[in-house]
């Protein structure tokens, strides 16, 4: 993955000064959140390789636009919506080729590609989720959330951001985010009901 030292800097009028101040500001705002940008694109991926590239992908353009971002304001939100972006793009778009291929082969064009939404994925459970140490039960409950669901979930508890963080990084609006987040953990609690008693945790059955 890129350091500060092998970004080339953006287009400006900068002095050395001004470039050395960017490379720095760069290193100690949106460098640090690399861990936590894997992570995620580990579970939208579930391969390895192409987290890598994601995050390489998302790092480069966070450094083309830095002169965008506004010194004092959430970088980690700002990187994260970079790389939601990025995943659903490239995701969507291999989609579309893929599915006019088979319409070709099969005579007739696709009704519609594939779902922005659907393109959220999750790690594979064995790397994705281990710092948190989730079971596999718990990690097939999350598996069978509608992809929506998940997307907030994962960065609500997992990555720990706010209501308004998630609204600007899936792009809709907050009242959308609580319904889903509240629908979705209300749906892991049924679906582990049995999975806490084994522990010897009463759970009440959402009706």
């Amino acid at each position: 993955m890129p350091d500060a030292t092998e970004l080339s800097t953006p287009a400006t009028t900068a002095t050395a000064a001004d470039e050395r101040r960017m490379r720095e500001l760069f290193r100690s705002e949106a460098l640090v959140h690399l861990d936590a940008l894997y992570g995620t694109a580990l579970r939208y991926t579930r391969n390895r390789e192409a987290a890598e590239d994601l995050v390489q992908e998302t790092i480069l353009r966070g450094w083309k636009k830095w002169h965008q971002f506004q010194e004092g304001t959430n970088c980690k939100a700002w990187l994260f919506r970079i790389l939601t972006n990025t995943f659903i793009n490239g995701y969507r778009r291999r989609t579309k080729e893929r599915e006019i291929l088979d319409a070709q082969r099969s005579g007739r064009l696709a009704e519609r590609f594939f779902s922005v939404g659907a393109a959220t994925r999750w790690a594979d459970p064995e790397v994705g989720y281990a710092d948190r140490n989730l079971s596999p039960r718990v990690l097939d409950a999350l598996d069978a959330l509608r992809p929506d669901f998940r997307t907030v979930v994962v960065l609500a508890d997992l990555q720990d951001f706010s209501y308004r963080e998630i609204a600007e990084i899936v792009g809709c609006p907050i009242g959308t985010v609580m319904s889903r987040l509240f629908r979705a953990r209300k749906a892991l609690q049924a679906a582990l009901a049995d999975h806490a008693r084994d522990y010897g945790i009463g759970v009440a059955v959402p009706a």
